[in-house]
C-alpha cells in the first residue's frame, strides 16, 4: 500500500462513525459526577481547585468507559490515584527543565510500556501524563500541590461513589460478552445450512472466556446464568461443524441435508434466545417448532453413523441450552453454582497483580517488541513536544505534548487515524465553544456548567468514534479554561495551533521509529502453525488413549492455537493498512496460508466432535500420527520463519502405514487426517514458491485481474452457459 493511498484511509478511518450502542444512563451519571465535584469546588474555592477537581472527576470518568472486566468503580478509583499521583509528581518537579523532562520521559515511557497490560490500562496511564503536564501549571507551593492532587483523587473517588450507589446493567459487560459468545454459534450454525464447510472466527468466545476470569470477591457475587453457558458454547461449535460437513456428518444432498439443516436452524433459534435470556436478564422464548425439532425419532430418524452421533450430542447440548434460556421447555431448572466450590477462572486481585504485571513488562522489553518501541516513541515525542511549546510564545505549551500521547499508539494506523480524528474534533469543538464563550461573555459558573454539559456529551459519544467524542472534549477544556478567566482569544488559537503540532510530531515519531507488523508475518504465521500442530496432534492422543489428562491438554492446545490465530489476524490486518512492501509475504500469499491453516485448524475441530470416552477402544494409529504432525509442524514453523520450504515427510509416512494397518478405525478420524493433510498441502503450495515463481505468478495474477475488468466493462466476456 502506498503512503497516498495508506493516508486516505487513515482520514476515512478517523471520521467514520461506529454503528454501536450508545448508553446515556452511563453518560449522564458520570457527567453526574463531574457537576458534583466542579460546583463547590467553584462555588467554595476556587476556579483553579474546580479545574483540577473536574480533570479527576472526566478522566476517572472516561477511564470507566473503557473495556475492562473489574467492576466500573475499581478503575475509576485506580484513575483517579493514578492521576493524582502523576499530578504531585510532576509539581516536585517542575520549575526547572533539567528535572521535569526527564521525569516526563521515563513516566511517558511507563505508560507506553502500559499497554503490554492491554489497551485499557495503556489508555488510562496516557492519562496520567497528561495530568502531569496540566496541573503543573497550577499550584504554587507544595502544600498547593498536595491539595490539588487530593483534589483530584476525589473526582476518582466521587465517579466511583456514584457507580457503586447507582448501578447501571450491574455486570452489563460480562453478560454481553456471554452473550456475544452464543450469539456466535448460533450465526455459525445458520451459516452452516447453506455452506457446510464455513469458517468460524473465535474471538467471541476468547473475549467471553476472558470476561469470565474473576476475583475471588467477585465470584460471590456474579449471578449463576454467567457461570456455565460459555463452556456450553465450546462444546456446541464443534458439533454443529460435524454434523453439518458433508465429508463427517449429514451427506451432501437427500433427506439427511434437510434434517441436518432443520436441526442447524433450531440450534440457533435456542442459542439466540440463551443469548437473549443472558443479555438482558429475563426468560425467553424458544419458538415451539424449534422445540420440536429437537425431539429424536429413534425409529425414523434419517441420519447415520457419525452424523447421526452428531446430530443426538447436539440435541442434548440443545436441551442445556433451553435450561439456560427459562422458555419452560424442560422440566429442569438451572441450579445456581455455590461459589464456595465452584470452579472459576482466576483473576489476581489488584495486589496480586504486581507480578502478572512485572511479568508482562519484561516479555515486552526487547527491541522488536511493539510495545516497546511505543514506549520510546512516547517518551521521545512527548519530552520533544514539551520542550519545543516551551520555547514557543505561547501560554499553553503542554497541550502539543498532550495532543502527541493521547492519540499514539502501539500501530500506525491507529496513531494516524486517532491524530486525523483529533484534529478534525478540535476545531469543530473549539470553533462551538468559541462562539458560545463570545457570546455568553465571562461568567464563570455558566461555563462550569457548559463544562459539565459538554462531558455528558463527549461520554455519550465516545464509543461512536474519536472525532465526534473529542469535538466535545475540546469544546470541554475551552469552557474550563473559560471558567478560570482565560481569554477565548488567547486559548482558542493556542489550542489550534498545539494540537497541530503535536499530532504532528505523533505522526512523525511512527515514520522515524516504526514497529511495521508486515516483516512480522511469516513469524505470526509460524507461531499459528505450531500452535494448530500442538491441538491436531492432542486431539488424537485422545484417541490414541482418551484419558482425562489427554482432554485437558487437548483444552490447553486449543487454547493456544486461538491465541496464537489472534495474534495472526491482529498483524495481518495492520499490515494490510501500513505503507510497505511486503516481506516474506505477499499479500496473497499470506491470504492463501490463512485459509490453508483455517481448513487445518476445522479439520481438528471435527475430530474433536467425535473423541471417545473414557471406556472406548483405543485407537493406536493416532498416536503416531500425532508424532508426525507435532514434529512437521513444529519444523515447519521454523522453516517458514527462516524462508524455507516446509515438507510433511513424517505426516506422509504415518499416514502411509495407517492405510496398512489391520482393525476398525474412527471414519471421523481417518477422514479428518486426510483433510488435515491436504490443508498442509495447501499451505506449502502457498509458501514454497521461489522468488521467480512469485514474480511471475503475481504478473499472471495482476494480468488475469485486468483481463477480467477489460472484459466486464466492454461486455466482451464470456457468456453464461444457458443466457
Amino acid at each position: 500500500m502506498t503512503w497516498l493511498r495508506a493516508f486516505g484511509e487513515v482520514v476515512r478511518s478517523g471520521l467514520t462513525i461506529e454503528e454501536t450502542r450508545l448508553e446515556p444512563l452511563l453518560a449522564l451519571r458520570t457527567a453526574a459526577g463531574v457537576a458534583i465535584v466542579i460546583g463547590p469546588a467553584l462555588w467554595l474555592v476556587s476556579p483553579a481547585y474546580a479545574a483540577s477537581a473536574a480533570l479527576g472527576a472526566y478522566s476517572a470518568g472516561g477511564a470507566t468507559f473503557q473495556r475492562s472486566w473489574r467492576p466500573r468503580k475499581v478503575v475509576a478509583l485506580g484513575a483517579g490515584v493514578g492521576l493524582a499521583f502523576s499530578t504531585f509528581v510532576g509539581y516536585l518537579a517542575a520549575g526547572r527543565l533539567v528535572t521535569f523532562l526527564p521525569l516526563l520521559a521515563v513516566w511517558a515511557f511507563a505508560s507506553g510500556m502500559a499497554w503490554a497490560l492491554g489497551s485499557t490500562a495503556g489508555i488510562v496511564a496516557a492519562t496520567t501524563v497528561g495530568s502531569m503536564l496540566v496541573t503543573i501549571t497550577l499550584p504554587t507551593s507544595v502544600e498547593r500541590a498536595l491539595e490539588h492532587a487530593g483534589v483530584i483523587a476525589l473526582g476518582g473517588a466521587v465517579q466511583a461513589v456514584l457507580i457503586l450507589l447507582f448501578p447501571i446493567r450491574r455486570w452489563g459487560a460480562h453478560r454481553d460478552a456471554l452473550a456475544d459468545a452464543l450469539a456466535a454459534v448460533a450465526d455459525y450454525a445458520r451459516r452452516l445450512r447453506h455452506d457446510p464447510t464455513a469458517p468460524f472466527d473465535p474471538e467471541p468466545l476468547m473475549t467471553a472466556r476472558d470476561a469470565a476470569a474473576v476475583t475471588p470477591s467477585q465470584a460471590r457475587t456474579r449471578p449463576p446464568v454467567l457461570h456455565g453457558p460459555r463452556g456450553l458454547a465450546e462444546r456446541i461449535l464443534p458439533v454443529v461443524a460435524a454434523l453439518a460437513d458433508p465429508d463427517v456428518g449429514a451427506p451432501a444432498e437427500g433427506s439427511g441435508r434437510d434434517r441436518a439443516r432443520e436441526l442447524l436452524d433450531a440450534a440457533a433459534d435456542v442459542l439466540d434466545a440463551a443469548a437473549r435470556s443472558i443479555r438482558r436478564g429475563t426468560p425467553a422464548e424458544v419458538p415451539p417448532r424449534s422445540v420440536e425439532v429437537l425431539r429424536v425419532d429413534e425409529e425414523h430418524e434419517v441420519l447415520e453413523g457419525p452424523a447421526r452421533q452428531a446430530a443426538e450430542r447436539l440435541v442434548e447440548l440443545l436441551a442445556e441450552a433451553l435450561e439456560i434460556a427459562g422458555s419452560g421447555a424442560c422440566d429442569k431448572t438451572p441450579t445456581p453454582p455455590d461459589p464456595a466450590s465452584a470452579q472459576f477462572l482466576v483473576r489476581p486481585t489488584m495486589f496480586r497483580l504486581v507480578p502478572v504485571v512485572v511479568r508482562a513488562v519484561r516479555r515486552e522489553l526487547r527491541r522488536d517488541s511493539p510495545v516497546f518501541r511505543h514506549a520510546v516513541r512516547l517518551a521521545a515525542v512527548a519530552t520533544l513536544g514539551y520542550l519545543i511549546a516551551s520555547r514557543l510564545p505561547l501560554d499553553h505549551g503542554y497541550w502539543a505534548p498532550i495532543a502527541s500521547v493521547m492519540v499514539m499508539r502501539p500501530d500506525f494506523h491507529r496513531t494516524y487515524a486517532r491524530a486525523v480524528a483529533r484534529l478534525a474534533g478540535t476545531l469543530t469543538g473549539v470553533a462551538l465553544a468559541t462562539g458560545m464563550v463570545r457570546a455568553l461573555g465571562p461568567d464563570a459558573h455558566v461555563f462550569g456548567a457548559l463544562a459539565v454539559v459538554s462531558a455528558g456529551l463527549s461520554y455519550t459519544l465516545i464509543r461512536t468514534g474519536y472525532a465526534y467524542s473529542q469535538c466535545f472534549t475540546a469544546a470541554y477544556v475551552v469552557f474550563l479554561l473559560g471558567m478560570g478567566g482565560q481569554a477565548w482569544a488567547q486559548t482558542v488559537p493556542e489550542r489550534v495551533v498545539l494540537t497541530l503540532l503535536g499530532g504532528a510530531l505523533a505522526m512523525l515519531a511512527y515514520v522515524v521509529f516504526p514497529a511495521w507488523e508486515t516483516p512480522r508475518l511469516p513469524g505470526r504465521l509460524a507461531d499459528w502453525l505450531a500452535a494448530n500442530g500442538r491441538y491436531a496432534a492432542a486431539v488424537l492422543r485422545s484417541y490414541a488413549e482418551p484419558t482425562r489428562e489427554h482432554r485437558a491438554e487437548m483444552r490447553r492446545a486449543l487454547l493456544a492455537s486461538r491465541e496464537a490465530r489472534a495474534a495472526w489476524q491482529e498483524a495481518h490486518d495492520q499490515a494490510r493498512q501500513e505503507p510497505v512492501r511486503p516481506r516474506g509475504l505477499t499479500s496473497r500469499e499470506a491470504e492463501e496460508a490463512e485459509e490453508a491453516l483455517k481448513g487445518f485448524e476445522r479439520a481438528a475441530m471435527l475430530m474433536e466432535s467425535h473423541v471417545p470416552r473414557a471406556d472406548s477402544r483405543f485407537v493406536p494409529e493416532a498416536e503416531r500420527l500425532a508424532e508426525a504432525l507435532k514434529a512437521d509442524t513444529a519444523q515447519a514453523a521454523v522453516d517458514v520463519r527462516e524462508h524455507r520450504n516446509p515438507d510433511w515427510g513424517r505426516v506422509e509416512e504415518a499416514l502411509h502405514a495407517w492405510e496398512g494397518a489391520a482393525g476398525d478405525r474412527s471414519p471421523v478420524l481417518r477422514r479428518g487426517a486426510e483433510l488435515q493433510k491436504r490443508a498442509l498441502e495447501d499451505l506449502a503450495t502457498a509458501v514454497s514458491r521461489t522468488p521467480l515463481e512469485r514474480d511471475v505468478g503475481s504478473a499472471r495474477e495482476e494480468q488475469r485481474v485486468r483481463a477480467a475488468v477489460t472484459a466486464e466493462g466492454d461486455g466482451s466476456g464470456p457468456a453464461h452457459r444457458g443466457g
